[in-house]
């Protein structure tokens, strides 16, 4: 199967091509279909011509990746737009329609419009093996046209429903990946996110201010484990409402001194006193759990896996934001679990 489409593209050899200074960041989306797509003319703006032969499953567009090359010789750079995609199972796969048109620029200065389809493929990903083939494109045809890129109207192609969206969802993962992608241990190294899908929780709630005839708001409290120890795992959070839209969430807590009867020998020895020296702010909190029952989330740090050296804290969702409502300590090493409070706003409204 070829790609009926423009074949005057970036005139280097693939074997020496080298990325132009104006090129598009790199962008390998394998998640989507339409991210397929995007990342298959990505590859073809950055000259990486075998990345974007890769995107194709057993059928490729070109007798070998050298042709395939060569038909963009001519051409600067691709502008892309895609459509509404569609999806529909049939023989323990998924295929993905994408409603695409391109405008390819030439070396010469012209420009041509193309409009078509991609089929995209997904086989089950729990019952493959050793073998295991990402999404990847299945076919396409794209046909000229006479409408700017601009004023084509892309229509749905292939069957099956619309895929529904979750840009909320999409920004927080990818706010994970950027931020956590390469320093949690969670994280796979080649998604930047966790395997497992991150915990989704909606809130209602009222501001302090807002009238009692006012509706609820809504919010999501969106949750990604970051690194796991030996007794200790860590969460990130991240919070979106319609008026703040999404952001990490910075859990308050105090810092504190630790005085011990014997100070030379911390582990063996009574707690005299514990003293609050001022407040920080973290982006991760330990073995944390939220109850949605209360809105709270409650995260308990062990110093040691006994867990009787510790520290306690509770936050709780309050006209929008998460609150630090109280914090205890329990910083003796005696096998027994007994905590101080060293700051209780639980009682304030």
């Amino acid at each position: 199967m070829k790609v009926a489409v423009a074949v005057f593209l970036l005139g280097v050899t693939i074997a020496t091509s080298s990325v132009a200074q104006d090129a598009p960041d790199y962008l390998d989306d394998r998640s989507t279909a339409d991210g397929l797509v995007k990342s298959l003319y990505n590859a073809i703006n950055r000259k990486e011509f075998a990345r974007a032969w890769s995107y194709y499953g057993g059928q490729k567009p070109s007798t070998s990746l050298e042709a395939f090359g060569d038909g963009y010789k001519n051409t600067v750079s691709i502008d892309t737009k895609v459509g509404v995609v569609t999806a529909e199972g049939a023989a323990g796969s998924t295929f993905y329609s994408v409603p695409v048109a391109i405008e390819a620029h030439g070396s010469g200065g012209e420009q041509k419009v193309f409009v078509g389809c991609y089929t995209a493929r997904l086989a089950n990903p729990q019952v493959q093996g050793e073998d295991f083939q990402p999404m990847h494109l299945d076919k396409g045809s794209l046909k000229p046209s006479q409408d700017s890129l601009a004023s084509v109207e892309l229509e749905k192609c292939g069957g099956g429903e619309a895929v529904v969206r979750d840009p909320v969802m999409a920004h927080a993962k990818a706010s994970y990946a950027a931020t956590y992608g390469t320093t949690c241990d969670r994280a796979n190294p080649g998604t930047g996110l966790p395997d497992e899908e991150p915990e989704d929780v909606l809130l209602k709630y009222k501001d302090k201010t807002d009238p009692e005839s006012d509706p609820e708001r809504t919010a999501r409290l969106i949750s990604f484990p970051c690194f796991s120890g030996a007794y200790n795992f860590s969460t990130v959070y991240y919070l979106w409402d319609d008026i703040n839209d999404l952001r990490q969430v910075e859990f308050a807590r105090p810092e504190f001194d630790v005085v011990y009867e014997n100070p030379d020998d911390t582990e063996n020895s009574k707690v005299k006193e514990i003293t609050v020296t001022g407040f920080s702010a973290t982006d991760q909190l330990l073995n944390a759990e939220f109850d949605p029952e209360t809105k709270t989330i409650i995260s308990w740090e062990k110093w040691r896996g006994v867990g009787d050296a510790s520290s306690n804290g509770t936050w709780t969702f309050r006209d929008g934001n998460f609150v630090l409502v109280k914090y205890d300590v329990d910083a003796s090493y005696d096998g027994e679990m007994e905590s101080q409070t060293i700051v209780d706003y639980e009682s304030t409204p």
